[in-house]
């Protein structure tokens, strides 16, 4: 910068300084951030260069009582930098929200805030986004906006502030949403020591699912009308805002709709099913229950110990009208009794199972068939199949036991594979358990066997809806999964995901037996004409993309899959063992040429490679990797990268809309560089705030970015930054004399400073 330049700019800073103290307009009101001086000899820091404050933690603490949240945030800012820094504390509030209490002291005396709604917050956000050049902002225009002075705060000290918000949240056909804000930390720079979110929700009416899009939580129930929810995590950055949903409903198996539409048209929706919490409040679909246990010589030890008092776990926990079997095998395959036993009579079984020992070789095909045979058409039967390793007696071709069990099980069957330890056939377990509408899970190493057997089976051991169907009237939906649809279960919540054509109000329907009666539940509601839930397409479409990997691993690779994936891929942002290259080469993602070639490549690499291993940790880890994907709860993570200055691309996900950087622009990876072209539009300009006029929910895709194609309606527009002056091209000003002594202060201090900035934005 040309020293004439730097020198103006210094007394620039000098003269907002002097407005900021002598001016009760500024002091009380907003206060830009004002560049510290390391030393009277050192340049001053641009206002968009002045470093943000860290947060050291941030914790929320949330209680909903009848549809009523009442947020409490404490939060302790650290000065991390080597000047003394002052600003303004930036809140951005959810709709309805007003603040109830707002606590931060300086020296014994208490600061106050400010609470500036839509249009003014608005403005407010766009003069910050002139001042700092920092897109990063734009995401919460559109927001109602709480703010309060930060007064100076040296290096190392540190900020409490406590906020506490009371917030009405409305019921959708029974279904409340809430929202938290927590992506404003990524504006610290540095992770959180720590963060965490808890929420208690009270409720008149029964409580059914609870869920969230957005972040890993625990939950607890208390009884029908109470819940706790819970997140935490240490050394992060937070960059999505917390979503939690939960529904409530008189009935005893109660359905909610989330739907979205987007501007291409295409709609999503998920459906949230949660039947009572309370078994007793629901008719109980009487079951069967076989337990096929593994007692080959592999399984001596510990391993046998668990998988007993798993055993005994399950044959305690049988409801009144079900009956069991057990078929434990080896060499030979031994049945507990020649029929299925009542829930009453579990001495003798006790008994049995506990003189179980590990001997022998694995004949698993034998003691499958057993367990068929003992399945009754008529009830619904659970078969829980306990292996620790590959077949070593009898039939030990995995296509062929496929074959032999497909055809004796009954359609009654719901057959539920547990692999113990890593020498697992996963291509033998995870096929059984998909074609005979169960699952498969794996207990690793290290993990304990009783455990994991007794957590599944707390959850299955109450069926109340079996042979479940959806049907929907006055809209058509397609590409639903799960496929096919699980059994509904007492107190656990379902969640299924699919696409739709039209809009407007609908029936939907869950049909299924209930010991052996035709029972069908109606529930009136209504799919988006435009916009709604923006997660559900990432959702929707991370489960198609486990659904395929699935279908590949189990049943081999067709051209039509693999195209199907790597679309999806692109599409929605989803790193797949078929779409590395987002990440390596995005310019191949970014024309439909390089899609075709890429899917092409990747199939020729599929065909010529030798066939994966069904069995080891390897096979072990992709089959619950892809299970996970197939079962997910939230859109797939976007993937992490080493940074632009490795060359290594990155890949992000915006709502419904998906980003890959290439050469330093974020791109929609709608855009197409072979059928498209983009408008340049400036940075912070009027031309660019008219636009997020034009479209709101855009200013959260152009804050990833000073530079980011994005595709708006019809048309795609590249956000620029203003090119910066040089030394070589900057002009000496010329110089604006103070004012005079003796004037009329404030206003004419404030005169000199406009004059000044004319000067300068004239050079």
């Amino acid at each position: 910068m040309a020293r004439p330049l730097r020198i103006l700019l210094t007394l620039l800073v000098v003269a907002l300084a002097l407005l900021a103290s002598a001016s009760s307009a500024y002091a009380d009101g907003w206060i830009l951030p004002r560049p510290p001086r390391p030393c009277p000899s050192c340049d001053p820091i641009p206002p968009h260069e002045v470093p943000y404050l860290a947060v050291k933690y941030h914790h929320v603490e949330v209680t909903i009582e009848d549809q009523v949240a009442v947020t409490r945030i404490d939060q302790v800012f650290v000065n991390t930098s080597k000047w003394s820094l002052e600003g303004t504390y930036v809140f951005p509030l959810p709709e309805e929200a007003a603040i109830s209490r707002f606590d931060m002291w300086v020296n014994g005396e208490p600061v106050a805030g400010e609470l500036h709604e839509r249009d003014e917050a608005r403005r407010i956000y766009e003069d910050i986004v002139r001042q700092r050049l920092d897109p990063a902002l734009l995401e919460y225009v559109g927001r109602d906006l709480f703010q309060a002075s930060i007064f100076p705060i040296d290096p190392g000290d540190e900020r409490r502030i406590e906020i506490e918000y009371v917030q009405p949240l409305p019921a959708d056909g029974g279904l409340v949403r809430y929202v938290y804000p927590l992506s404003t930390e990524r504006f610290s720079p540095e992770p959180l020591q720590s963060v965490s979110v808890n929420v208690t929700i009270d409720s008149d009416e029964p409580i059914r699912a609870v869920y969230s899009p957005s972040h890993p939580v625990s939950i607890t129930r208390e009884g029908e009308n109470r819940a706790e929810v819970g997140w935490e995590a240490a050394d992060v950055t937070p960059k999505t805002d917390f979503a939690l949903y939960y529904t409530v409903s008189p009935e005893n198996l109660g359905a909610n709709l989330l739907s979205y539409r987007g501007e291409d048209g295409d709609g999503f929706f998920a459906l949230l099913v949660a039947p009572s919490l309370a078994a007793d409040t629901v008719e109980v679909v009487e079951k069967d229950v076989i337990l096929v246990l593994d007692v080959s010589g592999s399984m001596e030890g510990e391993k046998i110990e668990q998988a007993k008092a798993a055993l005994t776990y399950v044959l305690r926990h049988l409801n009144d009208g079900d009956r069991y079997n057990i078929v434990a095998f080896s060499s030979e395959v031994t049945t507990y009794a020649q029929t299925m036993q009542p829930a009453g009579t579990l001495r003798e079984s006790e008994r049995f199972v506990a003189g179980l020992r590990a001997v022998g070789n694995t004949d698993i095909n034998a003691a499958l068939l057993e367990a068929m045979a003992l399945a009754d058409e008529e009830r619904p039967t659970i078969v829980i199949f306990l292996t620790d390793g590959l077949p070593t007696k009898g039939v030990i071709d995995s296509a062929l036991m496929l074959n032999n069990v497909r055809q004796a099980a009954p359609e009654s069957v719901r057959l539920f594979c547990f692999g113990v330890g890593d020498d697992v056939d996963t291509f033998l377990l995870d096929t059984l358990g998909r074609e005979l509408r169960g699952v498969s899970a794996y207990v690793r190493p290290g993990q304990a066997v009783d455990e994991e057997v007794g957590t599944f089976y707390a959850k299955v051991s109450t069926p109340v809806l079996a042979d479940v169907d959806l049907t929907v009237d006055g809209v058509s939906v397609s590409d639903i999964y799960p496929y096919p649809l699980p059994d509904v279960f007492a107190g656990q919540q379902m969640l299924v995901v699919g696409r739709y054509d039209g809009h407007g109000e609908a029936t939907v329907e869950l049909s299924g037996q209930v010991n052996t009666e035709e029972r069908a539940f109606r529930y009136d509601t209504g799919f988006a004409q435009a916009g709604g839930d923006d997660f559900l397409p990432g959702l929707w479409a991370t489960r198609k993309i486990g659904f395929l990997l699935n279908q590949i691993r189990l049943y081999g690779e067709s051209k039509e899959t693999v195209d199907q994936i790597v679309e999806l891929s692109i599409r929605y942002g989803i790193i797949t063992p078929y779409t590395s290259y987002l990440v390596e080469e995005p310019e191949a993602a970014l024309s439909e040429a390089g899609r075709r070639g890429i899917a092409e490549r990747e199939l020729d690499a599929i065909q010529a490679a030798p066939a994966a291993a069904t069995y080891g940790a390897d096979a072990v880890g992709r089959a619950e990797a892809q299970a996970a994907l197939e079962a997910a709860d939230a859109p797939a993570p976007a993937p992490t990268a080493a940074g632009v200055d490795a060359g290594v691309a990155q890949v992000v996900t915006v709502g419904p809309k998906a980003f890959l950087l290439r050469d330093g622009t974020w791109y929609d990876t709608t855009f197409g560089f072979d059928h498209m072209t983009a408008d340049d539009i400036t940075l912070a300009s009027d031309e660019f705030f008219a636009l997020l006029g034009e479209y709101p929910e855009a200013g959260r895709y152009f804050a990833l970015g000073e530079r980011v194609v994005v595709v708006l309606g019809v048309k795609a527009y590249r956000s620029v930054a203003e090119p910066a002056v040089s030394a070589a091209t900057a002009i000496t000003p010329t110089p604006v004399p103070l004012p005079a002594p003796g004037g009329t202060g404030d206003q004419d201090l404030l005169d000199w400073v406009q004059r000044l900035l004319e000067e300068l934005l004239g050079q």
